[in-house]
């Protein structure tokens, strides 16, 4: 059988931890094949899926950093049986096509594509779904456009709805909207194509964030689900995407 890979940051709590597991696996085998053993923070793992957007392995995330949504716990005593009985959980990504003034870029997006607006002044938006208008002019200081594992990340700080995984549904979510000011965004099927145009690129100009990839100066974003992409990703049975989605819904609805 062959040995997990494992990869880590490079911070002091990740190095720590990947040494750890060294040792124990040098004692101990994981009854599970095609493993990645990804150490660090949310942010890791997104990096780390990106370079591995081709691969077929298994990605069992551990968390090293401040609130690891996309991680599980490192427990020594239960590592190997973690690993042994980790649920498979199948995402796949947003791809960001940003056209400006000089080119075109496709972009992936594990959790959210941002549009916000780059100088003093609010962005004038319009956003399509496929041809039919979601809102023709948005004022705001931006828009995201999130997927379901992305819906408790930045998409719910803007007050954005937490889609469950099986949903089968993208949020569209409005940042500091001014005009319709009570404009809430809109939840739309994962087949959309989603056209957000940058109506005065001249003096507002915009950039197009997907995850933490910036292009700037954007004049016209399609953002759509790449079901040609499929990120496998493991969890522990107590600590499920599905579980810390379902609670984040129920924090909400406490708060």
């Amino acid at each position: 059988m062959i040995k997990p890979i494992i990869i880590s940051d490079i911070n002091s709590k990740s190095i720590k931890i990947k040494k750890q597991i060294i040792k124990i696996l040098k004692k101990e085998k994981v009854k599970k094949s095609n493993l990645v053993i990804v150490i660090g923070g949310d942010g890791f793992m997104l990096k780390t899926l990106k370079k591995n957007k081709k691969s077929k392995k298994f990605f069992y995330g551990i968390n090293s950093g401040n609130y690891g949504f996309l991680m599980n716990k490192f427990s020594k005593k239960l590592l190997i049986s973690n690993l042994s009985k980790a649920k498979n959980i199948r995402i796949s990504p947003l791809e960001m096509t940003v056209t400006t003034n000089n080119n075109s870029r496709k972009i992936i997006a594990i959790n959210e594509v941002s549009i916000l607006r780059q100088s003093r002044q609010a962005a004038n938006l319009s956003i399509k779904n496929n041809s039919k208008y979601i809102i023709k002019k948005l004022v705001s200081d931006g828009v995201l456009v999130s997927t379901p594992a992305g819906s408790t990340a930045y998409n719910l700080s803007v007050h954005g709805p937490i889609l469950s995984l099986n949903s089968k549904k993208i949020s569209i979510a409005p940042i500091s909207a001014f005009r319709p000011r009570r404009w809430v965004g809109k939840i739309v099927s994962e087949k959309s194509r989603v056209v957000i145009n940058n109506l005065n690129s001249k003096k507002r100009p915009i950039s197009a964030v997907a995850d933490n990839v910036e292009v700037r100066n954007a004049k016209k974003i399609l953002v759509k689900v790449q079901n040609k992409i499929k990120f496998n990703l493991l969890y522990d049975k107590n600590t499920s995407l599905q579980k810390k989605i379902k609670l984040e819904q129920l924090r909400r609805e406490i708060i």
